[in-house]
Parts: structure tokens; sequence; C-alpha cells
């Protein structure tokens, strides 16, 4: 029996327009459209892409953004500036510095200059604080978006067993703190995991978030489980594929994401979403 499909694409959409709505209320009381700025340093392909698709993002729903393009040679003093001087200005309402930066720069210092109200990335140890006490203010975008996902397809998480592949600060060890505040019982697996296949087999719910193809294999998986694929791998000849072997896994799991089309959609409606939600903040 094949997994039931989680489209993360239809989410996205109905979010986006969701979203485009509420622009227009604050626009009709009076209130001016929430603003991002983005900031690339470099030539990275991969981030370029990304880059391109939040800007599209931000204009369908009606966002003020803008762009700020540094050569990779960039001081990281000069960035620090550029982001006082975006915390500083009221049009915009969330800074997102592209990651990853050149290896010259200290990407924690990068992101801690950043204010915790404007940190629509939800990197922020002050935002990851927050959310590790349940009190969360801006949420990190990618685990927002799987917990988004979770919702709408109606999946119980209470009492559930929770296997996450991987322990980033930016989906991993977040991912955590969002299944434990929803009542799951939390294994994070990493690179010195013993048995990873049986601590997986053991999952009511896998998330795999390790950046490696296929790496997910069919008989890993428990019958019925549900599995949230976060990577995104580009194969030899050009296709894309998640950290999941879809074809096998899919013959087993109840649940599955696709790549794409599954979480990659999400992350970038949920960075609207804490643009918007940074917008109503500094109004209060």
């Amino acid at each position: 029996m094949s997994a039931a499909i989680i489209d993360g694409k239809a989410v996205a959409e109905q979010r986006r327009q969701l979203i485009k709505q509420q622009v227009q209320q604050r626009l009709d009381q009076g209130l001016r459209a929430p603003g991002l700025a983005v900031v690339l340093v470099g030539e990275n392909p991969a981030s370029q892409v990304y880059v391109r698709n939040k800007q599209k993002a931000c204009e369908d729903v009606g966002f003020y953004s803008e762009l700020h393009r540094l050569s990779a040679d960039t001081s990281q003093q000069d960035l620090l500036e550029l982001i006082e001087q975006l915390n500083q200005r009221e049009e915009i309402d969330g800074i997102l510095v592209q990651l990853p930066l050149p290896g010259h720069m200290d990407e924690d210092q990068i992101t801690e200059a950043i204010l915790p109200t404007k940190d629509v990335d939800g990197f922020h140890p002050y935002n990851i604080g927050r959310l590790a006490l349940r009190q969360a203010l801006l949420r990190p975008c990618t685990p927002k978006g799987i917990m988004t996902l979770l919702e709408q397809a109606g999946i119980e998480l209470e009492g559930k067993d929770a296997v996450i592949i991987g322990q980033s600060n930016i989906v991993g060890r977040p991912m955590a703190l969002e299944l434990l505040a929803a009542r799951c019982t939390i294994t994070v697996c990493h690179s010195r995991t013993k048995d990873l296949a049986a601590k997986v087999r053991s999952a009511d719910i896998v998330v795999a978030a390790v950046g490696r193809a296929n790496f997910v294999q069919g008989d890993w998986i428990k019958p019925g489980a549900v599995v949230i694929d976060v990577g995104i791998n580009r194969l030899d000849d050009g296709k894309l594929c998640g950290d999941v072997d879809y074809a096998a896994v899919s013959q087993t799991a109840g649940w599955i994401t696709p790549v794409p089309g599954g979480v990659g959609p999400m992350t970038i409606a949920t960075l609207l979403e804490n643009t918007l939600q940074a917008a109503e903040l500094h109004q209060a």
C-alpha cells in the first residue's frame, strides 16, 4: 500500500493566499506592508536560487522587499554595519542573511547581530531559547513549516515516538523542540548514533534532515509511519531527490512528503508568516 502524500506545495499556496489577504487588510487600515531585507554575500548558485524564490514570494503577497548583494570578500565588519542599519529602519520588519556565508565570517556572530524581533529565520539564540521554554516568538521556518504540514494532514502527534536524523541548528535541534512541545517522545540521531536503522524502525514519525541523497531506506520504516523528508540533493543527472529513498519508503510509510514539493515550499511560506508576525510585533 502506497503512502499518502503530504502536499507541501498545496498547503504553502493556501498559506500564501491567507497572508496576501492579511496584507491587504493592513493596507485597508492605513498600515504599511510588511518589509523584508535579504542579504546575499557571494555568488553561491544555490543561495541565489533560494533568494530569488524568496523575493518572488514577497512580491506575490504584497510585501516590501529589498536585496542587498555583497561580494564574497566583504569584511565581517561591513556586514555587521549593514545589519545594524537594517535593525534601525522602521520599514524593515525582517532581516534574512542567506546562509552559508563565506568562510572568513562567523555565522553565529552575524545571526546574533540581528534584532530578535526581526529574526524571521528564527535562528537567534533568543528565539531558540523561547522555543525551548514553550514561549515561542519567531520560530525557525523549516520546523515550523513541518508542524503546519502535520497539522493540516490531521496527524495526531501526542504520545508518538519521533526520530529526527540530523542535529543542525537550522532543522534538527529546533525540530526536536517543536515535536517535544507537541508531546512526542524524541530521539535525535547524528553521525555518532549507533544502530541508526533500528532507531528509525521504532519511530511513528521520522524527520530526515541529513543532507545525503536517498539515505533513509525502505526497510528502516515502521509500517504506517509518517516520513518527513527535509533533504534536497541534486543527482549527477541533474534531478532533485531527498534524503529518503522515496520509491521504497512510500511502499511502507503511511504518510510521506515528496521532494520537490514537500517541505521546501512550506519553508518559504513560513518565512512570509514570520515576516507578517514581525510587522505586527513592531506595530504593537
